[in-house]
């Protein structure tokens, strides 16, 4: 029997024998892939319908369990392919987490991280966002449009306007030049009414504006896109290449911010990225 934790003889028979799915209790939802050689492999599913994940998850067993987990791309394409509805955010939520536990699986079988599996880093170090501190070094936040009450108008009045200026600009002011600070709409907002934001916070310099719109307006995000010198962000509930591809071609967003257990996973991430 081989070690669980791998690695294997490359030539040795492996099996997926078992899935498994797991529900929180704060609707995360997690995907367990188990094989004969005692390797297991997890991934991580859309928390948003969780239940309805999960139990997708299950179904695929009828396809994957008996076969080599390691042709992690085939799976992915045999698994979309064989759908008689593809797409959409629960199918590709369950492909995403089953797809990370393939790429976790053969991660753990050649004794490597996947990263590696995959040709190797592109860089050594990457710049985040959060909770601005000189400690850590972190020297860039994201923040909402804030108000003292939620958007319900088409056209949000010139009193509505003010106000999320009035707070940006005291951001800034507080943190000053050196903190790139991002806004993040939520697409809460109706599309004149984004429109006028776009163009009254402009001054106060935001590193981006994220879902001006609903991330699927792709039209009205591209238009109000040429209307602005700001990047444009979306992604997180975009899925597929499919569904990026349409935003690159319509110049809809400079920044694309894919979510790997909705988007599709490891394998539909590289070329997400691959297209930006």
């Amino acid at each position: 029997m081989s070690n669980p934790q791998g690695p294997i003889d490359p030539n040795e028979t492996l099996r997926v024998s078992k899935i498994e799915t797991f529900v929180l209790k704060n609707s995360w939802v997690f995907i367990k892939i188990s094989t004969d050689a005692g390797i297991t492999g997890w991934g991580e599913m859309l928390k948003d319908d969780a239940k309805a994940c999960a139990a997708g998850a299950l179904e695929v067993a009828d396809y994957l369990v008996g076969k080599d987990p390691r042709p992690v791309v085939h799976h992915w394409q045999a698994i979309h392919r064989g759908a008689f509805y593809r797409g959409g955010p629960v199918k590709t939520a369950i492909s995403s987490g089953i797809d990370m536990a393939l790429w976790d699986i053969a991660g753990k079988c050649y004794g490597v991280p996947v990263y590696k599996l995959l040709g190797g880093p592109t860089r050594d170090r990457i710049r985040v966002y959060g909770e601005v501190s000189e400690k850590t070094g972190v020297n860039a936040m994201k923040t909402g449009p804030k108000s003292s009450r939620q958007p319900f108008k088409y056209v949000e009045s010139p009193l509505f306007i003010d106000e999320i200026v009035e707070r940006f600009k005291a951001l800034r002011e507080k943190h000053g030049p050196g903190v790139d600070i991002g806004i993040d709409f939520h697409g809460a907002v109706q599309p004149p009414t984004a429109l006028k934001l776009v163009k009254a916070l402009e001054p106060y310099d935001p590193w981006f504006y994220e879902e001006i719109v609903q991330a699927l307006n792709v039209d009205v995000m591209a238009e109000i896109a040429r209307k602005t010198h700001i990047p444009i962000a979306t992604g997180e509930r975009i899925f597929t290449k499919w569904g990026f591809r349409e935003i690159l071609e319509k110049r809809a967003a400079t920044i694309l911010q894919p979510d790997v257990c909705y988007a599709g996973g490891i394998t539909e991430l590289r070329l997400i990225a691959g297209q930006a």
